[in-house]
């Protein structure tokens, strides 16, 4: 990894590389099959950006909804909403607007997503999350 020169120390800009994550940064939900990375945070509205990485049998076991607009883009793998039977695959987008329930989940194959929430992941814990994992996602109203 290069230094910062004068010019990357003036912006507010952020420039992650994905060969460079650390690996110490990666959630890992190893009992439902995948690991996130979160890649931008605002802590003071919870939107965020995430890597997601599900292995194959990987899911999200229940069906759940989220406090503020969820959007996904598949960058590689095939993984469904099993409910709705949308399945996401390289190139596919997907939005589920606030308190629209959706899942379960289950990853066909290795997976890897792009999610994007707008605002709060969540009202409350869902039954996947820990105290840890869940920690600033949760909506304070």
């Amino acid at each position: 990894m290069n230094p910062p020169n004068e010019a990357t120390m003036k912006t507010l800009e952020l420039l992650i590389r994905t060969q460079e994550l650390d690996p110490a940064k990666w959630i890992d939900f190893s009992e439902y099959g995948f690991r996130q990375y979160f890649l931008w945070k605002n802590a003071d509205t919870g939107a965020s950006i995430a890597l997601l990485e599900y292995q194959k049998g990987g899911r999200i076991p229940v069906k759940h909804s989220h406090a503020s607009n969820q959007f996904m883009y598949c960058l590689e793998g095939d993984y469904e909403y099993t409910d709705s039977q949308l399945r996401l695959t390289p190139g596919s987008f997907y939005m589920n607007p606030k308190d629209h329930p959706h899942g379960p989940t289950v990853a066909h194959e290795r997976s890897v997503l792009i999610e994007i929430y707008d605002g709060p992941h969540y009202y409350e814990k869902p039954a996947f999350h820990t105290d840890q994992s869940i920690s600033g996602f949760l909506s304070k109203t």
